[in-house]
């Protein structure tokens, strides 16, 4: 009740109004007491959940509905906060307490409330579990109720989502081990200066690439000492034009663009302790303090000679991989044949300079044109593409290939299907070689042939006339001569005198050579006819050599030849075979070494085969000087 500032003040009317003013402010705090509850029970952000002495639950607000899916009317009168809450951590919770407290404590509501029944404020974390049966972290409140004698009449559990915290706090410890494994790295240089670019942190990534120890370089260099001079030089006159001012190419052409909050990252070269050098890879990152000043910055940096290495090997390889094009497409191009490739739909895809000749078409028209449209027949040419991709490869299929200027050509086709890394078909590869002079060449070759046939034949005939020739005139010259030798022997047996018997001698010798004459042209013809026969008889082979000896002794004789006949002893007298075929050898033998032999000896020998296969043979020689 407020005081009218007209009423007369007196020690009574002071005291009550005192009263008066007391009591409105406590109602006023009950009022912003109750203000309180109400907000927190009915907030949707905390779970407020009361039950009575024994657990069940009596409140369930709408947070706590919202946080765990479950109605009020779900769980008010029916279950305790230990049915919502994980088993395993209620279990732990206990034996926690039993240990902490020194008092045996049952795994479930009690473990919950245990502490806040002893009077002793309780907040810890559990893992609520939610109706879909999906679990979160949760903070909980737990502070015991009591009526106005003291006694205990329920227990308030007020809970938090802890889910966000528990994330951050992931991502916080999460980040600072990412941060402490780049900052502890050995793959990693990572070099921190103050604000003048001194070195203060030298991690062990930097000592390990560098060679340097920490203590070598804190507070003593900074990281231009340590970078290629002329690259800084380089890098601070590049600086300067693109950011149109003036930079030292010192410290500050490293971290000019990262003082300007730019994000940089370049490549330099970075010079170890004992001299060596190798590329770096560098991101530079300024360092600041809470008002944003700059007190530093952060260079880490990779080594990138690995990937110099690689890029180098790739740009070798890319080159290699042009000279083999080049090299390939050369082939391709000097080939005599019309060379061309085609996909599996018969399509063109590439050409050589001899396929625009032999089409009169540009490569863009030949390109992605069909095979078959270059030839006068299509339906066979198309065929042709086929059979490769079934057969894998077709050689000499002739097509006629049809020129833009009309005239036509004659191709051999030879060609093969082509394959990808894994073995699936990609096309046909084909060349086509003009064979119009060769078709040319084959036909004046079969006029040819046909006119070799008919002089063939010709000359075979006269062959055969020559050949019946000397045959009916060995045989009718024959006849007389051995009615001459006949005759001539008939005389050798009677009384005549020895001058009459060396000319019949010589006469009878002399017929008996052209007899020997007669029938080697006899033989002659057979032979052309296939119709010489050998003889197999018994003679004896003085009389053989006897003959041979008044044949041949008068034309030895009129060189001054010595005439020598020589067999050796094992060799017998009796044979069998063909003496008159013997007798023909020996006498032309006999007749050329006589006849190219100016001086000395003529010698015939006979003996017996050495090699113990052919012991039953006998081997005749004729030797001159």
């Amino acid at each position: 009740m407020p005081i009218d500032s007209h009423d007369t003040v007196t020690p009574k009317n002071f005291a009550g109004a005192a009263e008066r003013i007391t009591e409105f402010r406590r109602q006023e705090n009950l009022l912003k007491t109750g203000a309180l509850q109400n907000a927190i029970l009915n907030s949707a952000n905390f779970s407020s959940i009361a039950t009575d002495a024994g657990g069940v639950i009596q409140i369930f607000n709408v947070g706590a509905e919202r946080m765990l899916g479950y109605s009020a009317n779900d769980v008010i009168n029916k279950i305790t906060p230990a049915d919502i809450s994980d088993s395993d951590e209620l279990i732990f919770r206990a034996k926690t307490l039993s240990l902490e407290l020194g008092v045996n404590i049952s795994p479930g509501f009690e473990a919950l409330v245990f502490k806040s029944s002893r009077g002793i404020e309780d907040i810890y974390e559990l893992t609520y579990i939610r109706k879909d049966g999906s679990r979160f972290p949760a903070v909980v409140s737990v502070t015991a109720l009591y009526d106005d004698h003291d006694i205990i009449i329920g227990y308030l559990l007020i809970g938090t989502d802890n889910t966000a915290r528990k994330l951050a706090e992931e991502a916080l410890i999460k980040s600072s081990a990412l941060q402490n494994a780049i900052f502890n790295s050995e793959n990693f240089s990572s070099i921190a200066t103050d604000a003048n670019g001194v070195i203060q942190i030298f991690n062990v990534g930097a000592e390990r690439m560098l060679g340097y120890t920490a203590t070598e370089v804190m507070n003593k260099m900074t990281p231009a000492d340590i970078s290629d001079s002329q690259e800084l030089i380089a890098r601070a006159q590049a600086l300067s034009q693109e950011l149109d001012t003036v930079i030292a190419p010192g410290f500050e052409a490293l971290i000019f663009k990262a003082s300007r909050g730019v994000e940089d990252i370049y490549e330099l070269t970075y010079i170890r302790k004992d001299g060596s050098r190798f590329p770096a890879v560098v991101s530079v990152t300024a360092l600041r303090d809470i008002h944003g000043s700059i007190i530093g910055y952060l260079l880490i940096g990779t080594d990138n000679t690995m990937r110099k290495e690689i890029e180098a090997e790739q740009t070798l390889l890319a080159k290699r991989l042009r000279d083999y094009q080049f090299y390939t497409r050369s082939l391709f191009e000097s080939n005599i044949d019309a060379l061309v490739t085609t996909d599996l739909n018969g399509n063109i895809t590439d050409i050589n300079k001899q396929m625009e000749e032999l089409t009169g078409c540009t490569r863009d028209e030949l390109v992605g044109a069909p095979f078959r449209d270059f030839f006068t027949s299509p339906e066979r040419a198309a065929a042709g593409i086929k059979l490769v991709l079934s057969n894998k490869k077709i050689t000499d299929y002739e097509l006629t290939a049809s020129n833009m200027d009309g005239s036509h050509t004659v191709v051999s086709l030879n060609a093969t299907s082509f394959y990808d890394r894994d073995r699936r078909a990609q096309g046909v590869f084909a060349a086509a070689r003009d064979v119009t002079e060769r078709k040319r060449l084959d036909k004046v070759l079969q006029e040819k042939n046909v006119e070799l046939e008919c002089a063939k034949s010709a000359a075979e005939k006269a062959n055969l006339t020559k050949s019946e020739f000397l045959s009916n005139m060995s045989h009718e010259i024959r006849t007389p001569m051995n009615a001459i030798i006949g005759l001539t022997g008939l005389c050798l047996k009677t009384d005549i005198t020895a001058k009459q018997r060396d000319y019949l001698n010589k006469s009878y010798a002399a017929a008996e050579s052209l007899l020997g004459i007669i029938n080697d042209i006899l033989d002659f013809s057979k032979i052309e006819a296939g119709k010489l026969d050998i003889e197999a008889v018994p003679f004896t082979l003085d009389r053989v050599l006897d003959n041979l000896s008044a044949l041949m002794s008068i034309k030895a004789q009129e060189k001054s030849l010595e005439l020598l006949f020589f067999h050796s002893p094992d060799v017998p007298n009796e044979l069998v075979g063909d003496p008159l075929r013997l007798g023909q050898i020996l006498l032309n033998l006999t007749n050329n070494a006589i006849k190219f032999t100016k001086s000395g000896e003529v010698v015939i020998s006979v003996q017996k085969a050495s090699d113990p296969q052919s012991i039953d043979r006998l081997v005749f020689s004729v030797r001159d000087t």
